[in-house]
């Protein structure tokens, strides 16, 4: 079944003329070094209906129309299997036989006869139908002595647009081009947990008995599970591309790919692309199914899942060499349900300390024992931004990301109850201080905030002892406190992040650190600016400068530090 030059002339011209005539010239047997000469010429193979030996090809069915293939088998008890897999949707295939005629057998010259001779007409019958299949299962004709002949495999999809690959050989046992199955070929869920999934299975014999370069790759999805690579490809999209670069199929050299379906080499492809040609339209990406490279491991914990999702999971065994794959038999699994955590209950104008892990929730219930027109909520973020979500009776009211010191106003229901949600940051735990109140009035138990919170430090009024600093206040008066630690010249960004807890008040520094207490206002915004020289300093130093704003309720927030170094020569 190995290409020749006979082919050119003699099966091409059959398929030109529409009609299985003649083969009036000898066929040589599979001859490995004829072909790799042979298979260097693109000519032989110009036309697509005729299959190669030995290699996977790609193909693409419109709806309801037909497609044929053919090769011939020239020596009677020759080895041949066809394997046929669908992508996009189910097929039919039948594979027939026509008998050669008698003049097309015995020892083969390797010469092309002349085309007049070529074109001698016999009748031949419709053939023999040797096997005929329809479904979207991965289907194989395999025979160990088959006969000689013209062999035809024709494909049809009557549901839509579809792509195929096929791929046909007359030395299957010394091929092995798809990696061979374990003897229980199941895909087990060892561990699961809210957000993982840990997958085990047993690994291919072609691997390690056979010494053929295998990988396996793992789809996750939420629908079902697929029955080849090829339909998860499909699935996924013409432009996923895969994660590491593919190799050439074996036997083939560098000439054009694109006549079996193959991207020309030099483009980045990997066994998950799709692209079958360039001349077939793009699909849309599809964001749910997802797809892994894992290297030769048989052990694989898939996370970034959703709690309570039921998810399907499916292992291939890659040929790398190849990029032939072999599905193992798939699984689902539901992961856990998020852990039900206690809610908080919130007291009517009573503050409360709350603490999240980091990437953690927490949930607060807020319950007015009396009807109420507005509810107030004050959200003080001691750390990083926090997310805030309010639900009264399940309408979800806001969803913000808060950091520093926010107040939202809630429009109140009678005998409403409301839910909050606190989603900590990806970066580190949090802590924050929450207040609901109905108490229409009420003061407000956080100071007064202005948009920036930084400190300003003015370089030019820096001296060897002292550094001068601004920052901006607020309509409402509030008392300002300044405090001063020295620290090491090296004193990172990192460092400060670690230390920069808006919720610890003045109350934790210690009294030498303390620079001054004053009250501040200004009832024009433009103006609500106020300065102060920290004095008593030492030349050539470190300082780590906080100012407290101070609520008349006690409650506290501090700025953003400011790191300062006096000048080391005046």
């Amino acid at each position: 079944m190995r290409q020749c030059k006979g082919w050119r002339s003699g099966l091409l011209l059959l398929v030109l003329l529409g009609f299985l005539g003649t083969l009036s010239q000898k066929l040589p047997t599979r001859d490995e070094g004829l072909f790799q000469m042979q298979i260097r010429d693109k000519s032989i193979f110009h036309d697509s209906s005729v299959l190669p030996d030995g290699a996977e090809v790609s193909g693409y069915l419109f709806r309801d129309t037909p497609k044929r293939y053919y090769f011939v088998v020239e020596e009677d008890n020759t080895p041949l299997s066809v394997t046929v897999t669908p992508c996009d949707a189910p097929l039919e295939w039948t594979l027939t036989l026509q008998e050669l005629p008698e003049e097309a057998s015995g020892e083969a010259s390797g010469e092309p006869e002349p085309l007049d001779q070529q074109k001698q007409q016999v009748t031949v019958d419709e053939g023999t139908e040797l096997f005929a299949y329809k479904g979207n299962d991965v289907e194989s004709y395999v025979a160990t002595s088959a006969p000689s002949g013209l062999y035809q495999l024709e494909l049809l999809c009557t549901e839509k647009d579809s792509n195929f690959k096929v791929y046909a050989s007359t030395t299957p046992e010394s091929d092995q081009p798809y990696p061979e199955l374990p003897y229980d070929p199941r895909v087990d869920v060892t561990s699961l947990g809210r957000t993982t999934v840990t997958l085990a299975w047993k690994p291919t014999p072609t691997g390690f008995l056979m010494g053929q370069p295998v990988q396996y790759c793992v789809v996750i999805n939420k629908e079902h599970n697929f029955k080849s690579m090829c339909a998860a490809e499909a699935k996924m999209g013409a432009d996923d591309a895969f994660m590491f670069a593919p190799k050439p199929g074996r036997d083939f050299s560098l000439f054009d790919f694109a006549h079996f379906g193959f991207v020309p080499p030099g483009k980045d492809r990997g066994p998950m692309s799709n692209k079958i040609s360039r001349a077939y339209p793009a699909k849309p990406k599809t964001s749910d199914i997802h797809k892994l490279c894992i290297g030769n491991k048989n052990i694989f914990t898939v996370s970034d899942l959703k709690p309570d999702t039921q998810y399907y999971f499916d292992v291939f065994a890659v040929n790398s060499a190849t990029n032939t794959s072999t599905a193992y038999v798939g699984t689902f699994a539901r992961t856990k349900e998020e852990a039900r955590q206690k809610t908080v209950e919130l007291k009517d104008g009573k503050v409360s300390d709350v603490f999240i892990k980091r990437k953690g929730s927490k949930f607060l219930r807020f319950a007015p024992v009396s009807s109420h027109q507005r509810v107030t909520l004050f959200v003080h973020a001691c750390l990083d931004a926090v997310q805030v979500q309010v639900r009264r009776d399940g309408k979800l009211l806001l969803s913000q990301n808060v950091e520093g010191v926010r107040q939202f106003q809630l429009r109140g229901k009678p005998k409403a109850k409301y839910l909050i949600r606190l989603r900590g940051s990806r970066k580190g735990a949090s802590t924050l201080k929450v207040l609901a109140t109905t108490r229409a009035g009420s003061k407000q138990p956080f100071p007064s905030l202005p948009e920036d919170t930084r400190i300003k430090a003015f370089d030019k009024l820096r001296t060897c002892s002292s550094v001068t600093v601004a920052w901006l206040g607020t309509q409402e008066r509030n008392k300002y406190c300044v405090y001063r630690k020295e620290v090491a010249d090296d004193y990172g960004e990192e460092q400060r992040r670690r230390e920069q807890n808006r919720c610890a008040g003045p109350e934790t520094r210690r009294k030498s650190e303390k620079v001054l207490c004053k009250y501040f206002h200004s009832p024009n915004l433009q103006k609500a600016v106020t300065t102060e020289t920290v004095a008593g300093l030492e030349a050539g130093k470190s300082y780590l400068l906080d100012v407290y704003v101070v609520a008349h309720s006690g409650h506290s927030v501090k700025y953003q530090s400011k790191l300062v170094k006096t000048r080391k020569y005046c």
